[in-house]
Parts: C-alpha cells; sequence; structure tokens
C-alpha cells in the first residue's frame, strides 16, 4: 500500500488530486484525511492553479470510512474521537470553502464521507455507473460531519430519507436530487471534465472567488434590506478591482481579457 494516499498534479491551470487507495476503495483514514487537507490548501495557495479537481482511482471514488479505521475509533474515548471528527469536518470545511473552484469526478462507489465530498464541490460530474449511499445508520452511527454539506446540496427533505434509510441510489437519481450537476458514460468522464475546464477559464479567477463566496453566505438568508445593501456594497467594491477594469476593457475592445490568454 502507497504512503502516498492522495495524488497531486498540476497541468495548465488545474490541479488534480487524485484518492490514491484503491485497494480499500479510496476509504478514509486519519492520513488521507491529512494529507488530502493539506494538498487542498497547498493548491489553493498556488499560484499557477485555477481551479482543483478531486478524482480517484480504481474502482470507486470513495467508499467512506475505513473499517480499520472505524475499529480503533471503536476504543478512543470521546475526547479522542471528537479530535479525530473534527479532523474530518476540517477536511469538509476547507474543500467547501476553497477560494478557487472546486469539479469532482466521480466513478463507481460514493458512499458516506464520499457523499461529503461531492457536496463540497462547486462542480460534481459523476459516470452513469457510480451510486451514492449515506449507510452511517446501518452501523448505529450518523453522518453528522458531512450533514451540513449534504442538507444543502440536495434539500432537507432529500436528506432526512437518504439519511435515515441508507438505501443506494443511483446517478440519475443523484443529478434529481441536485447532489451532482451531470451524469456522463464512464469513457467520457474525463473529456467532460476537459470541455469544463476550457469553460471555467473564460471567468476571472477573482470575480469565481468572490462568487463562490456569494452564493455560500447568501445561502438561507432571508432578502431583506441588510442583504439588498450588502450585494450592492459587493458589486461596488468588485467592479472598481483590476481584474473587473481588465475584463470589461476587453469586452469593449473586442480581444481576450489577460486570463484568457493565459
Amino acid at each position: 500500500m502507497s504512503d502516498q494516499l492522495v495524488l497531486q498534479e498540476i497541468d495548465e491551470g488545474v490541479g488534480r488530486l487524485t484518492l490514491n487507495r484503491p485497494e480499500v476503495h479510496n476509504a478514509f483514514d486519519d492520513a488521507l484525511i491529512a494529507q488530502l487537507t493539506a494538498a487542498l490548501l497547498s493548491l489553493e495557495a498556488d499560484r499557477r492553479v485555477r481551479f482543483v479537481v478531486l478524482a480517484a482511482a480504481g474502482k470507486s471514488f470513495s467508499a467512506g470510512a475505513d473499517l480499520a479505521w472505524m475499529r480503533r475509533m471503536a476504543d478512543y474515548s470521546e475526547a479522542q474521537n471528537l479530535e479525530d471528527a473534527r479532523a474530518l469536518a476540517g477536511l469538509m470545511s476547507t474543500l467547501d470553502r476553497l477560494a478557487k473552484p472546486t469539479v469532482a469526478l466521480v466513478q463507481g462507489a460514493a458512499f458516506g464521507g464520499g457523499v461529503g465530498l461531492v457536496a463540497c464541490c462547486d462542480i460534481a460530474i459523476a459516470s452513469e455507473t457510480s451510486s451514492f449511499a449515506m449507510t452511517e445508520v446501518k452501523l448505529g452511527l450518523v453522518p453528522a460531519v458531512i450533514s451540513p454539506y449534504v442538507v444543502a446540496a440536495i434539500g432537507p427533505r432529500a436528506a432526512r430519507r437518504y439519511m435515515i434509510s441508507a438505501e443506494r441510489f443511483s446517478a440519475r437519481q443523484a443529478l434529481g436530487l441536485g447532489l451532482v450537476h451531470q451524469v456522463v458514460p464512464p469513457d467520457r468522464l474525463e473529456e467532460t471534465g476537459k470541455v469544463l475546464f476550457g469553460q471555467l477559464a473564460q471567468g476571472g479567477p477573482r470575480a469565481q472567488a468572490e462568487a463562490k463566496d456569494l452564493a455560500l453566505s447568501l445561502a438561507g438568508r432571508p432578502i431583506d434590506r441588510n442583504l439588498v445593501a450588502e450585494t450592492a456594497q459587493r458589486i461596488a467594491r468588485v467592479r472598481v478591482g483590476d481584474e473587473a477594469r481588465e475584463g470589461l476593457a476587453a469586452f469593449l475592445e473586442k480581444r481576450k481579457a489577460e486570463w484568457q490568454s493565459e
């Protein structure tokens, strides 16, 4: 088994992270959680990287928690379990809040924490043969750490069903629920991702970070005077920035913006 649980590569602005435990269907343990969190932060800080792709080696995206890891946790104290859970919570929060667009390419099974990773990404593309489940209740557990992101992705009603029933659902069902945005044949998963990267490359990097933060900050808030004022302040601030000035100038001059020429 390789010590490199997360493979990392950068190519033409795309930072790719590949879960690399195919022999256990890319199941989570404390080491993988630590490596993936560190890799995400590294790509976020790397100026060469415009977008982050999360993929997985082997037949499955992620089978959730590793059995050996769960056996160890069963002997932990509540304080030790809390520390362990905070590490997973930190991973999910890091992925959800990453200041660069994130794309999940999902093949095979995405169970438990794997569903959480998908829900945390900005865009998720799934193979037609992929399947999803939150099976924690079968073990007497709950999908607590991933729940905020899953509820945000599919809504509380659907989340209640699939968290309680632990039933498996297909890629097409995941599409209908809003967990994934696109379903493609297995042999077109990578190609579809590349097309999407080309589309993403048209947007300004700072504008994309602002747009992501905007969407996250608006979730669940009422449209009141405070929110109206905040959105007006946001666009006023962005308009006077260098990137917005360059984008408008490029549009008026009928040329590519600086970031589109990279």
